[in-house]
């Protein structure tokens, strides 16, 4: 199943794409949260939906993040050899953990807005995990039991503000409209492997990461096993995993990043495509 949001900023209504179609479900379920997932939303929706008359929508209508706002956005930072190798960074031993903010969250194809001062914003494509069900102390064999689905994810960085600001990464992270998702969650069964993605990013039409998850470091069982040793995940939350080589501070001779009008394109298998066309900040 996909699950979606559609409608205005800050009223989106959940719905569904059945064979390419949109429709409304805002009758079945009140939103894609926590309280959905908790108490096994997906599985009482695909029950519902079979024996319902649903309100079929026009698929050109915006999308909002498939999922209301998360108690967590995490982020598995250098996941991939190839990126840690173009930015001079070692590889890692041990998962790199950091948190976007939950306001950065947008949809799919919602403006980028450079931030005030920014000269140095950058993207990532990335996959991101759905958490299905309350998280502790995950064993890595059970890791599967504990995802509801995974989706689409620009992790929009700002390298002053992440390495230049004597700060942690979330400087540069966290910003406004730093963290589109969707444009849909595809539940866990639409994915036959989660480790056989291909993954790309383009900007202005050329295409500048091109890899698979197939290259990630750490694979996801573990992650979702790794971070549940230090924090409770809890349903609805977003893990992302990463990003392989490609992005603006990899770039040769030298780096280069985002500026307005430019426009960025990107998408994984299974999990559709987003587009985002980056503005400048205003008041």
């Amino acid at each position: 199943m996909k699950l979606i949001r559609f409608g205005e900023i800050g009223k989106e209504k959940p719905g569904v794409i059945i064979n390419n179609e949109y429709f409304d479900v805002s009758d079945l379920v009140t939103d894609y949260n926590e309280d959905f997932f908790s108490e096994g939303g997906i599985e009482k929706l695909e029950k519902e939906i079979s024996g319902a008359n649903l309100k079929k929508i026009d698929s050109n209508v915006r999308l909002g993040s498939p999922l209301a706002r998360p108690s967590k956005l995490l982020c598995v930072g250098l996941n991939y050899s190839d990126h840690a190798k173009e930015t001079n960074a070692p590889i890692p031993t041990e998962p790199i953990l950091f948190f976007k903010s939950t306001t950065a969250i947008v949809g799919p194809n919602d403006d980028l807005v450079i931030p005030k001062g920014s000269k140095k914003t950058d993207w990532e494509v990335e996959l991101a995990i759905i958490i299905g069900k309350k998280a502790s102390y995950v064993e890595e064999a059970d890791a599967y039991d504990y995802i509801a689905g995974y989706c689409l994810h620009n992790d929009y960085s700002e390298r002053e503000f992440q390495l230049e600001r004597n700060g942690q990464w979330a400087k540069g992270k966290g910003c406004d409209t730093f963290a589109p998702l969707g444009p849909y969650i595809a539940t866990k069964d639409e994915i036959a492997d989660v480790h056989q993605l291909n993954l790309w990013l383009t900007v202005n039409g050329k295409k500048l990461q091109d890899g698979t998850t197939a290259n990630l470091i750490f694979n996801v069982p573990f992650i979702v096993h790794y971070i549940s040793q230090f924090m409770t995940l809890l349903p609805g939350d977003v893990i992302t995993t990463g990003t392989p080589a490609g992005v603006g501070l990899g770039q040769k001779p030298e780096p280069w990043y985002l500026k307005p009008g430019d426009v960025v394109e990107l998408g994984i298998d299974g999990l559709g495509t987003s587009k985002q066309t980056a503005k400048a900040y205003t008041v």
